[in-house]
């Protein structure tokens, strides 16, 4: 539990910092003043002021914010914070401030993905067969478990996802697969048959295969750092597409809200990646900083998205969103916030329960 515990609190702090100081830096780029710089919220515990800012750690560590020069509407300013204050700024410099809470934690993914690629290398799974479903095509044409393809009609393969995508893209049409068996070299025709799958989303779909599973047999592969970068932009992209998608499903009743966790599960995840080495728990918080940038993004009051959804509706007007609207906006997104936190404690208390 205490592995668990300190897991989350470095995760978490983590990613409020980076969060927070891509709020905080494009802030200062535009002439924003400043005046709190925290993670956490609720009481200071420790800090330390600079020129206008104070930088400060709090009792609450769910959390984290920047509090800047004029950022309530209606407040009243000293005539000489004017030209530091946030709303007396442009809105499309506002509406950067605002997104870059959000794109520095997708930064975060990024650049955490490259360093794990280029120090720690890629794990690939290799296209060897586990097993050979019976009257499978595989089995027709005497594929073996053990066997490792090594082309499917003539273009080399060297993990099994390259291997399942060529088998997806042939639409049915018959393969030429070559394969390795011990010493010996071995080709084979086969015709890929359609079968009714689910996907992660629990969701029928259609593929082409050949009745073979992985034998799961893993291999790390160094890389240098252009392949690097290209293999962590890829990676980033496609848990964001991942995650923006499961988010669509869920506000649309496609995937259930059971599957959404919450702080015990975060913590339980985190000290389970903890304990398996660096490698996974850096590859978690960069899962969990993407995910915190699409939950910001969502267009819901008192989160970021909320405030750009504001912001763009002031730009197509020419004019702020009237007070009384942004209040009580503003009280249906914490309201919204907090039926999420029940959900998401509850889900968790769940599969405590289950367990």
């Amino acid at each position: 539990m205490s592995t668990s515990i300190v897991a989350l609190i470095i995760v978490l702090g983590v990613l409020i910092f980076f969060h927070e100081l891509g709020h905080f830096l494009v802030a200062r780029f535009f002439g924003v003043g400043v005046e709190k710089f925290s993670l956490g919220f609720g009481p200071r515990l420790v800090g330390r002021q600079v020129g206008r800012t104070d930088y400060r750690i709090s009792a609450i560590p769910l959390g984290g914010y920047v509090k800047m020069v004029g950022e309530e509407p209606d407040a009243e300013l000293d005539p000489a914070d004017l030209p530091f204050s946030f709303t007396h700024k442009p809105v499309g410099q506002r509406m950067a401030i605002v997104a870059a809470g959000p794109a520095f934690n997708i930064l975060l993914a990024l650049v955490i993905f490259y360093f794990v690629f280029l120090f720690a290398g890629m794990s690939v799974l290799l296209p060897t067969i586990g097993e050979v479903s019976e009257h499978s095509p595989a089995a027709a044409a005497g594929l073996r478990q053990g066997d490792r393809i090594t082309a499917v009609d003539g273009n080399p393969v060297a993990t099994w996802q390259d291997m399942a995508q060529l088998i997806t893209a042939s639409q049915g049409r018959p393969l030429s697969v070559q394969y390795r068996r011990g010493d010996a070299e071995g080709r084979v025709r086969i015709t890929p048959e359609v079968r009714q799958t689910e996907n992660i989303f629990g969701e029928p779909v259609t593929r082409y295969v050949i009745g073979i599973t992985a034998a799961g047999q893993v291999e790390t592969r160094r890389v240098g750092p252009l392949e690097a970068a290209v293999t962590a932009a890829t990676q980033t992209w496609a848990i964001t597409e991942m995650t923006v998608l499961s988010v669509a499903k869920i506000i649309s009743g496609t995937l259930s809200p059971k599957t959404l966790g919450g702080p015990i599960m975060i913590a339980e995840m985190a000290g389970q990646q903890a304990r398996e080495g660096l490698v996974n728990l850096m590859f978690f918080t960069a899962l969990i900083s993407i995910n915190l940038a699409i939950l910001n993004i969502l267009p819901i009051p008192v989160l970021d998205g909320g405030h750009l959804l504001f912001f763009t509706i002031e730009a197509l007007r020419g004019r702020p969103v009237s007070r009384r609207l942004r209040e009580i906006a503003q009280q249906a997104g914490m309201f919204l916030l907090m039926l999420l936190m029940i959900l998401v404690f509850y889900n968790d208390i769940l599969r405590i329960a289950s367990d």
